[in-house]
This record gives structure tokens, C-alpha cells and sequence, in this order.
């Protein structure tokens, strides 16, 4: 087991996709600057705080042209439900082979209640149109998260 080491201000974004309804996504068709969200588990106190301050602040982030996709290792499916279940309006990605979340270097070791395990860090990237990382968040507050990274996109672009 190893700590995560994630990328930071000024890299280049891993090359990626997911499917958005019937639609393959490429990260190099993205042409908006977007947040890329790493959390745990679909529906789980936390993640699901997290999912929904940014569902609230959905209208800011549209007006500010800023895209938002969330990724967890859960399956396509337990992402479809919690979808419907809290009317989130961004996709969600199945990285379920932890490819994505190894590349943006954000799987590592874990503690909870004095277990050790690995899996998937609650992280950020406020990724530019041109794929270069803003800023990262390695130490995310799930009901805080939406307003910060809205704050820091207008600071960083304007």
C-alpha cells in the first residue's frame, strides 16, 4: 500500500473518456474548462454531500461555463441511481479498473476507524479548456467544495 501522490498546477490532464447517455466522451473533445471530482462510493454521507452542493450550485457553474464530471469505482449502474435518486445533472464515470483515478494519482492508502485499506481519495482538479490542471484539492470538504472551486475558477480566469 502506498499514499497517493496526485498531479497538480500546471500538468496535463491524462487522456480519457466515459459515456454521457449513448455518447462517447474523449477528454480531448472537451473544449470548457471542467472539475473532475474523485469520491469513494455512490450514496454514502459524504459523497452524497458533496454531489449535491454542486447539484445546488448547478445554475453558477453553468453561467460560468464550467463543466462538472464526477468519478468513483462504483458500476455504471450504482452511478444511474444515485443520478436519479439526487437529480444530479453531470455525469458520472464507472472507473471500476482504477484506471483514471491511478492515472490523476488519487488511489492510495487509507485509514478509517483504525483500519488500513486502499481505495479511491475524496480529490479535485479544476482542469483549463486546454487540459492543464488550475489548481488541484487534495483535502476536500464535501458541502464547501462547489463554492471553493467556483471561487477559485472566477480568481483563476478572470
Amino acid at each position: 500500500m502506498s499514499l497517493p501522490i496526485p498531479l497538480t498546477s500546471g500538468q496535463k490532464t491524462p487522456a480519457f473518456s466515459y459515456v454521457d447517455g449513448k455518447t462517447t466522451i474523449y477528454s480531448s473533445e472537451i473544449t470548457s474548462p471542467y472539475l473532475i471530482y474523485f469520491y469513494p462510493k455512490d450514496d454514502t454521507p459524504g459523497c452524497t454531500k458533496e454531489a449535491c452542493a454542486i447539484r445546488d450550485a448547478w445554475a453558477d457553474f453553468e453561467a460560468a461555463g464550467l463543466k462538472v464530471i464526477g468519478v468513483s469505482m462504483d458500476t455504471e449502474r450504482s452511478h444511474q441511481k444515485f443520478q436519479d435518486k439526487y437529480a444530479l445533472p453531470f455525469p458520472l464515470i464507472a472507473d471500476t479498473k482504477l484506471e483514471l483515478a491511478n492515472a490523476f494519482g488519487v488511489f492510495g492508502e487509507k485509514k478509517f476507524m483504525g483500519r488500513i485499506y486502499d481505495g479511491i481519495h475524496r480529490m479535485s482538479f479544476l482542469i483549463a479548456a486546454d487540459g492543464t490542471i488550475l489548481t488541484s484539492y487534495p483535502k476536500v470538504k464535501p458541502e464547501a467544495h462547489a463554492a471553493q472551486v467556483l471561487e477559485d475558477f472566477f480568481r483563476l480566469t478572470t
